[in-house]
């Protein structure tokens, strides 16, 4: 019929007409090669490549920096007490601290014993020395519980000097470690745990309802989520170190307060920057926790054993904060906690001051960018000519 549409025409042969080809389909190898070049442009993208250069970054730094401070632990001006005779304590004084590479540093001279335990337990020091004046054979007194590493490097170096003084030496771990706390150990893998929690929790809140809260409201809501959570992790921490593993002592409701002030601090430092630098910002609290604060926090080693950078940094993150008030909690009573516990107040008063603060700065900006909505007239009526 003329004017109809036309079907695809027979061969010349008499062959059944062959399918037309669907329009928008890749054939043959050129159009192939055509697709996968247009995949490869809108995948390899500037901000796609910047993320994966900033991936690389912090695969390298973390690199660099646990091998920094782990590849050759040696100690430095690890703090004792000497417990000597008056009359010896100046030569033994001398003797200590300039022992060569200066890794002693005697923090209290005393001839009462009780004393420099004293000092040992509220972890003024991590060591005593005690001379036996009548005798060939002294005493070494370290705290297990403050890291094995630090004790294992103690005994070492006194050994050295009591050979070469041709004198015995008897050590006494005055503040074990529990049986089931590895090389002492066990609190710092606690507050890594806490941390890991922190961050993740806030990057899967990002991931989940956007990178940056919207407003302020949705801010505080996040801060609640994360409060609510960081006590539940806090007690489930505690619990599991200590009634179900028995690798920590100590009081569950302090170390459950420990753990929800570590993860809350975490994780609102994390939110802060996430609204800060969008999805970028979890990456950068990786790169504080996880490439910065955790070798520098003195689990492996304690801090006179790392090198002077990882040494002078860890008490001023969470990881390290954390680890030093765990061990108190468990082993010394809970000494020298107050600089620590301020430190992890300070990452979570700090974490939440700017996190609602940039949520009020992008409510506002979003509003001053939305234009004002035009005034109309009602349907049937007439706009005022103003007269």
């Amino acid at each position: 019929m003329a004017g109809g549409h036309r079907g695809p025409r027979a061969g010349a042969d008499g062959s059944p007409p062959r399918p037309a080809r669907a329009e928008g389909r890749t054939g043959g190898s050129h159009a192939g090669g055509g697709g996968f070049a247009r995949e490869l442009r809108d995948a390899v993208t500037g901000r796609a490549t910047l993320l994966v250069l900033g991936v690389l970054a912090l695969q390298l730094a973390f690199i660099a920096s646990y091998i920094g401070a782990f590849h050759q632990p040696d100690p430095d001006r690890v703090p004792i007490a000497l417990v000597a005779p008056e009359q010896a304590q100046d030569t033994y004084r001398e003797q200590l601290d300039t022992l060569p590479g200066t890794p002693l540093k005697v923090d209290t001279v005393t001839a009462d014993e009780s004393q420099a335990v004293s000092r040992l337990r509220d972890r003024s020091v991590d060591g005593v020395f005690v001379v036996d004046p009548d005798g060939t054979s002294d005493r070494l007194l370290v705290a297990g519980g403050g890291g094995a590493a630090l004790s294992q490097a103690l005994e070492q170096v006194f050994r050295s000097v009591q050979e070469q003084q041709q004198r015995e030496l008897e050590v006494t771990d005055a503040v074990p470690a529990e049986s089931g706390d590895g090389r002492g150990l066990s609190a710092f893998y606690l507050v890594v745990g806490w941390c890991v929690g922190g961050y993740l929790c806030a990057a899967i809140l990002a991931m989940s309802f956007g990178a940056r809260p919207a407003n302020t409201s949705r801010a505080l809501i996040r801060l609640g989520v994360l409060a609510l959570y960081s006590v539940v992790a806090g007690l489930g921490g505690a619990v599991i170190v200590g009634p179900v593993l028995g690798a920590l002592p100590g009081s569950v409701l302090a170390l459950t307060g420990l753990g929800a002030l570590v993860v809350f601090a975490v994780a609102a430092a994390t939110l802060a920057l996430q609204g800060l630098a969008g999805v970028v910002g979890i990456g950068l609290a990786i790169l504080l926790v996880v490439v910065l604060g955790n070798p520098s926090a003195g689990g492996a080693y304690p801090g006179p054993l790392l090198p002077p950078f990882w040494r002078d940094i860890g008490p001023a993150f969470p990881p390290g904060a954390g680890t030093w008030t765990a061990r108190s909690i468990a082993y010394f009573d809970g000494a020298a906690v107050t600089g620590p516990l301020l430190v992890l107040a300070a990452w979570a008063a700090v974490g939440t001051a700017l996190t609602v603060l940039f949520a009020v700065l992008r409510s506002r900006r979003k509003a001053a960018e939305e234009p004002e909505p035009e005034s109309r007239a009602p349907i049937g009526t007439s706009a005022p000519t103003g007269d």
